[in-house]
């Protein structure tokens, strides 16, 4: 398997900016563009939150017309532009008409993308100012284009890997609260060199299928976006292919740690947590189970306080809308990411005999397990999480100023 690095150097065919716009007050980098030097077969996966970002409409109907002709991407931090009625469509229109002019391409070879404050228009003239500087600016600084979408992320999120038929992948993304599975509340664009099939069905069920297995597995708050997007692009600029179930590994590959970044830079966060749940009949019930466990405030503060309640996570089961029988389940925990029956917490309707301590010392580790086997046999399913500090209220409380 190839080695995912946590860095890009370059991509065959693709350059990259980022640059500071006058989009955030302090002199950071806010605006990145994407550029293939070729057109691009592109697919999308966008939030499920019915109220939807200008740029994610904008996108959907692009890809749903325009799939094999898409050139580049530009990416605007400071304002969501969602809830921005028909003034938005128009902004996302014009910014898209803008990088097409810079880049010389079709306005409808360009996708667009947005994060920050919902309910603000674009700041159209430091938009071009942006599109300007970063058309210009245009070269293999895969690092500033991640920073330059980052909102409350504390560091920029980029990864890489060469697979072993010669072509490569690589991927950015943000995001750092407002997420939970159904896209999870993100921005990712992910692209490679490889020849990848014209079949677009093949594509977006790859892409479907990643974002199943990576962005769909974690949950930060609980809450999804109104601007969710992974993008992916290919080029063909290497000519190198496999096969499509080569390719979608390749891909899980490079889009799990990605995810996991993201998770691991919750907002406030100080632990990382893999919830597991078994036995509860079917996949989907199982995964429903999980991210309630995932999401439940009163599970999330006590990971953070590195208190044992496991009375909170039976709670949180027992609340997420599937049969479950406490007769029936068990419930461990563990220190580490693997998932292990470890220390048991709860059998078969009642407390199991383990040491507080012990339970104590796992609850304190910087990364913890949750295993819960509700019984019933049938697949597991998982979501990353991590615990509910105070410095997540504090973020959120100020986040407009």
């Amino acid at each position: 398997m190839p080695d995912v690095q946590p860095m890009i150097e370059k991509v065959n065919g693709f350059k990259v900016a980022g640059v500071h716009a006058g989009l955030k007050k302090d002199g950071k980098l806010d605006f990145a563009l994407i550029v293939s030097d070729t057109l691009c077969t592109a697919a999308g996966v966008f939030t499920t939150n019915y109220v939807k970002a200008a740029p994610v409409l904008l996108d959907m109907e692009r890809l749903k017309h325009n799939s094999h002709r898409i050139r580049a991407v530009a990416i605007n931090t400071a304002s969501a532009n969602a809830c921005t009625g028909q003034q938005g469509i128009d902004n996302a229109l014009q910014t898209a008409r803008w990088v097409a002019e810079e880049i010389g391409c079709a306005e409808d070879e360009v996708l667009v993308m947005s994060t920050g404050v919902i309910g603000t228009q674009l700041p159209m003239e430091k938009i071009k100012h942006g599109v300007q500087l970063a058309a210009a600016s245009l070269g293999d600084n895969w690092e500033a284009a991640a920073r330059a979408i980052m909102t409350t992320d504390t560091r920029p999120k980029m990864a890489s890997l060469m697979s072993d038929y010669g072509y490569q992948i690589a991927g950015i993304a943000k995001g750092a609260g407002m997420i939970a599975p159904n896209m999870a509340t993100m921005l990712s664009v992910v692209v490679t060199d490889a020849a990848v099939d014209d079949d677009l069905g093949m594509v977006n069920d790859i892409l479907k299928d990643v974002a199943n297995g990576s962005f769909n597995c974690i949950a930060i708050d609980g809450d999804t976006s109104t601007n969710d997007t992974l993008l992916f692009l290919a080029n063909k600029a290497s000519s190198k292919f496999k096969n499509n179930e080569t390719f979608e590994k390749d891909m899980g590959n490079l889009c799990i740690p990605l995810a996991q970044e993201i998770v691991r830079d919750g907002e406030g966060a100080t632990k990382f947590i893999t919830v597991v749940v078994r036995g509860a009949g079917r996949r989907e019930a199982a995964k429903q189970v999980a991210n309630t466990i995932a999401i439940s405030p009163l599970v999330k503060t006590a990971f953070f306080g590195g208190d044992a309640n496991w009375g909170r996570i039976m709670m949180a089961a027992g609340r997420a809308g599937v049969p479950l029988d406490p007769a029936k389940m068990r419930l461990w925990i563990t220190s580490g990411e693997r998932s292990s029956e470890d220390l048991l917490l709860f059998k078969y309707g009642t407390v199991a005999n383990y040491s507080e301590a012990k339970a104590t010392e796992i609850m304190q580790s910087s990364s913890i397990t949750v295993l819960l086997d509700c019984g019933e046999g049938g697949p597991s399913a998982f979501v990353w999480t991590c615990d509910l500090s105070h410095d997540y209220v504090s973020i959120n409380g100020d986040y407009r100023s």
